[in-house]
């Protein structure tokens, strides 16, 4: 997010359109294998946001070995120069590209002296927790540990899977809680359990609770993410939506019996309206 705002404000100042430049697969996916790392933004979501952000685009080049082995001066002259025409960049304090990763911050900006386009670098942004950086990382480790409020904070907003609706079996319907299901990206490593959340739908944003996981209770099959939006009505089978987490409520857990299971259920529910209707923190 302050890479992004700088960048904006940049382009702003230069009159120029504002890009962000990303790779497809996952570099750590593609030395390591599908799915090894825990996608925040899967490629679809990622253009959505940055859409919503105000981006002018966001440019997809295919990570494989041609790109993996480019020396860091070459990406530069071949790609961000010849084919991209870039008159400025703004990255990370931490930010390397290039065969081995030789690109650093500083030879970035050291090009840019040599082939006269601006450079900028956002520094480190500190987080909430003492003597942590607000990185993917972090919020990954928060976010397996079920710490939406604390991924929240490291992202600069609430951690939200977007997807759409797809046909379930209807348990919740049967039970009286009828949900909007979604199938996360395949990398998705959030902690399995029971969210209070909101969910945005078309114009409108609801309060929920939601369920990420196998459900024991009945087949304990593929991980499943189950809305239930309050005070909603209708049919969302087909619509994308986007689930934003915003408190953690309780691990997943195995009932003897659906009705042990709705006992509960109810419970979560006043639980999610407790978090969602607590004032924010500072």
């Amino acid at each position: 997010m302050a890479v992004i705002e700088r960048a904006k404000a940049l382009a702003e100042k230069l009159g120029l359109p504002c890009v962000v430049l990303t790779f497809e697969p996952h570099p750590t996916d593609f030395f390591k294998g599908a799915n090894t790392i825990f996608r925040l933004t899967p490629r679809d979501t990622k253009a959505w946001i940055l859409e919503r952000l105000g981006i002018d685009g966001m440019i997809v080049i295919p990570f494989d070995k041609a790109l993996a082995s480019l020396p860091a001066e070459t990406f530069i002259t071949e790609i961000l120069l010849r084919r991209l025409g870039i008159r400025a960049v703004v990255a990370g304090y931490d930010f390397h590209f290039g065969a081995d990763r030789s690109g650093t911050p500083a030879f970035l900006r050291q090009a840019g002296e040599r082939f006269g386009f601006t450079v900028e670098i956002v520094e480190r942004v500190p987080a909430h927790t003492p003597g942590q950086a607000a990185s993917s990382t972090a919020t990954r480790a928060a976010l397996e540990t079920g710490d939406v409020a604390l991924a929240a904070r490291l992202l600069g907003h609430p951690f939200a899977i977007m997807g759409k609706v797809i046909q379930g079996q209807k348990l919740g319907r049967t039970l009286g809680f009828p949900t909007a299901n979604l199938l996360p990206d395949p990398s998705c490593r959030l902690r399995h359990g029971i969210y209070a959340v909101r969910v945005v739908v078309r114009t409108n944003t609801y309060d929920g609770v939601a369920s990420y996981g196998r459900r024991p209770t009945f087949d304990n099959g593929p991980a499943l993410l189950e809305a239930y939006l309050f005070d909603f009505s209708g049919d969302l089978y087909g619509e994308t939506i986007e689930v934003l987490f915003t408190g953690w409520i309780r691990p997943e857990a195995k009932f003897d019996s659906a009705e042990a299971l709705v006992r509960q259920m109810k419970l979560d529910e006043a639980r999610a309206k407790e978090i969602l209707q607590a004032p924010a923190a500072d």
